[in-house]
């Protein structure tokens, strides 16, 4: 499966039986992201009645009802996050309530369109792996390799002028072997690949979050 998070942040309210739930979402790329996000929200909401909770981030998954019954709020998020599919994802649900109980199943149903909604404004980005590579050049094969790169969709990343020509830049992970043996080719073997690293990254090869 891709790699899916949300785009960005957002909120969305649903009222259910005059009790208002605000979703707020947001992509978190570790723990204490996810929990400083979530005491964000508990921050912005202390006047209301829950603040249940679950996320996804670095391979960490949490969740919380806040004093609703076991299994009714954050369990029915998480089940949220799994269906999408999203890694590094936080989702808080608040809970102001109306008066008027809405039993186990209702609250099970609450939360899990409270954060549907909030998905659904923030959107979800899909990526892709991509990676780094490093390439030394001659002035004289320089022109043939920007080409070359831009050919096959490569992203500049930086660019160093000397003795001679370094030059780092980004590939989809499927098109590294390809590009590495068209650069020896085009070089007769005198361009060595070096890798930096790889990325999970957007259709133009950007991180999906800026």
């Amino acid at each position: 499966m891709a790699y899916r998070t949300v785009a960005g942040r957002a909120q969305a309210e649903i009222v259910i039986r005059k009790s208002r739930f605000i979703a707020n979402v947001a992509p978190v790329t570790s723990e204490e992201a996810a929990w400083a996000f979530i005491n964000e929200i508990r921050g912005a909401h202390p006047e209301a009645t829950h603040n249940c909770f679950a996320f996804t981030a670095g391979g960490i998954q949490r969740m919380s009802d806040d004093g609703e019954p076991s299994g009714t709020a954050g369990r029915p998020i998480f089940d949220v996050l799994e269906k999408q599919g999203l890694s590094d994802t936080a989702i808080v649900v608040t809970r102001y309530f109306g008066g008027i109980l809405l039993g186990a199943g209702g609250l099970v149903r609450a939360y899990s369109q409270a954060a549907v909604a909030g998905v659904e404004a923030a959107g979800v980005a899909e990526a892709i792996a991509a990676c780094d590579l490093r390439i030394r050049v001659d002035y004289g094969l320089l022109g043939k390799v920007q080409h070359l790169l831009q050919q096959r969709g490569a992203l500049t990343l930086d660019s160093q002028f000397a003795e001679e020509v370094v030059l780092a830049f980004r590939v989809r992970v499927a098109d590294r072997a390809v590009v590495a043996a068209e650069l020896a080719e085009a070089s007769a073997g005198r361009i060595a690949v070096e890798e930096i690293g790889e990325v999970l990254v957007g259709p133009d090869l950007r991180p999906i979050h800026g």
